[in-house]
């Protein structure tokens, strides 16, 4: 995961995922020029033990970076800075998954090779970049867990302001080791690791694919060998990209240019203090969504994903002064016209508007006090957004409060009887889908301002 710091992990040359012109982002020390020093990015470091903590893991006392020695043009120094024996943190657990480790390194430059041409070329303004690598125990035994691990572990980085995590630029990639048990002791075969999946779905069926191949591979007398693979998404197969090195491989040893840590001595990084400093974490939002405010599940996970709509409904439901009991109704209605009609609006528009919340709360009132119809409601949401004015003035202005005067409303009911007498005797047949229907059109008439149960109760009186 590519952390959100100002800089990149060990100089002072901006960290920019999204700048496309080469090379603007580079400095002695990330292109490894000889005499040049790291310094180690501090905010980086904080990420990382703020995430550790929100996952229950255990912030390490002592801790130290480490070369890893391997050969690519990417990479220019011949070896990548990262953590080996001693991560930042060590245990947690998310989503009932367990995990090992989390640990900080620096990213690879970036090689581009043009078809038809005999050269290639490096881009380094993604090298240097701070990473995040979190290593979880060998307990996900399908895609969708997986997927369902990775896709609450992004909503994580997100609410921490730790990273973007957004797959399609690559600031998550997930990388996954899969093996199988062939003996009857249980005992994990070879690990085989599919590499830079870059979707939620992929990690889904590039894990079931390559199940799929390990098993039908030992079930005809061959065996897996350790290697690399990647995802074809046209032909959603893995494919051979090379052997897998084993740790022993790249000659681990820390670097002799950056400090040891000992955490417990730098007051900001104490794990009490990391502690303190975390925000409202995702399945604490989704259980007092839930178990508080009363909300139906599916609306709990919009706002749980959305952080801006979180936000606002918060402050929604912050500005309900009743009782808890009685505001799980407004709650709910006030959650009902988000996730319909305000994201509805926004699929339209390409874009999220909110209202004021003390607005909003106005509203909904007017709804519960059946003071508007649910298509007034609407329609004033539509004007609130477009001209900011209050619901009870573009209600007033627009003729949208209901009509509860009866005689006022007989003379509707006489016009849509008239202009629909088919209808009419089908529902005095007992034809419960014709009286909605007939509502529908006397809430038309009246441009939503009949009582929809006043215009209930008569047409039933006149069917009697």
């Amino acid at each position: 995961m590519e952390l959100k710091t100002a800089t990149k992990m060990f100089c002072r040359c901006k960290n920019n995922p999204d700048e496309k012109r080469p090379n603007v982002n580079i400095c002695p020390v990330c292109t490894a020029q000889p005499g040049s020093l790291p310094v180690i990015n501090k905010e980086a470091v904080r990420h990382v033990l703020r995430v550790g903590s929100a996952l229950a893991g255990q912030i390490v006392n002592f801790t130290e970076f480490d070369r890893k020695n391997y050969f690519y043009p990417d990479i220019p120094k011949g070896y990548q800075i990262s953590q080996y024996k001693y991560p930042l943190i060590t245990g947690g657990e998310l989503n009932g998954v367990t995990i090992t480790r989390l640990h900080l390194e620096e990213d690879t430059a970036k090689s581009t090779h043009r078809n038809n041409v005999d050269e290639s070329y490096i881009d380094f303004n993604r090298g240097g970049l701070p990473l995040m690598e979190l290593v979880t125990e060998p307990v996900i035994h399908n895609g969708q867990t997986a997927s369902a691990f990775a896709r609450e572990f992004q909503l994580l980085l997100r609410y921490l302001g730790a990273s973007e995590a957004n797959m399609e630029k690559g600031q998550m990639r997930i990388e996954a080791n899969i093996s199988i048990a062939s003996s009857s002791a249980g005992e994990l075969g070879v690990k085989v690791e599919v590499k830079n999946l870059n979707s939620f779905k992929s990690v889904e069926k590039a894990i079931e694919f390559e199940i799929d191949r390990q098993i039908k591979e030992l079930e005809n007398g061959g065996r897996i060998i350790q290697e690399t693979r990647g995802w074809d998404e046209n032909k959603q197969k893995t494919f051979s990209q090379r052997l897998k090195e084993s740790s022993h491989d790249y000659r681990y040893f820390p670097d002799p240019d950056l400090p040891k840590l000992f955490l417990s001595e730098i007051p900001e990084f104490r794990a009490e203090t990391i502690k303190k400093s975390l925000p409202q974490l995702p399945w604490q939002r989704r259980r007092h969504y839930t178990e508080v405010f009363g909300l139906k599940g599916e609306d709990v996970e919009v706002f749980v994903a959305d952080h801006q709509l979180s936000k606002f409904f918060t402050e929604v439901a912050e500005s309900f002064d009743l009782s808890l009991e009685t505001a799980k109704a407004y709650l709910q209605t006030a959650a009902n016209y988000i996730t319909s009609d305000l994201l509805g609006l926004a699929m339209v528009t390409g874009e999220l508007r909110l209202p004021e919340p003390q607005a909003y709360v106005e509203l909904i009132k007017m709804v519960m006090a059946k003071e508007v119809s649910s298509r007034g409601a609407k329609d004033i949401l539509a004007a609130m957004l477009k001209d900011g004015r209050e619901p009870k003035a573009i209600a007033e202005a627009k003729g949208l409060f209901q009509v509860h005067d009866e005689g006022a409303i007989s003379a509707i009911i006489d016009k849509v009887i008239a202009d629909n007498p088919e209808v009419f005797v089908e529902f005095k047949g007992g034809k419960e889908k014709s009286l909605q229907f007939l509502i529908g059109r006397a809430m038309k008439e009246s441009q939503g301002s009949a009582n929809p149960e006043i215009l209930k109760k008569l047409f039933k009186n006149k069917a009697k």
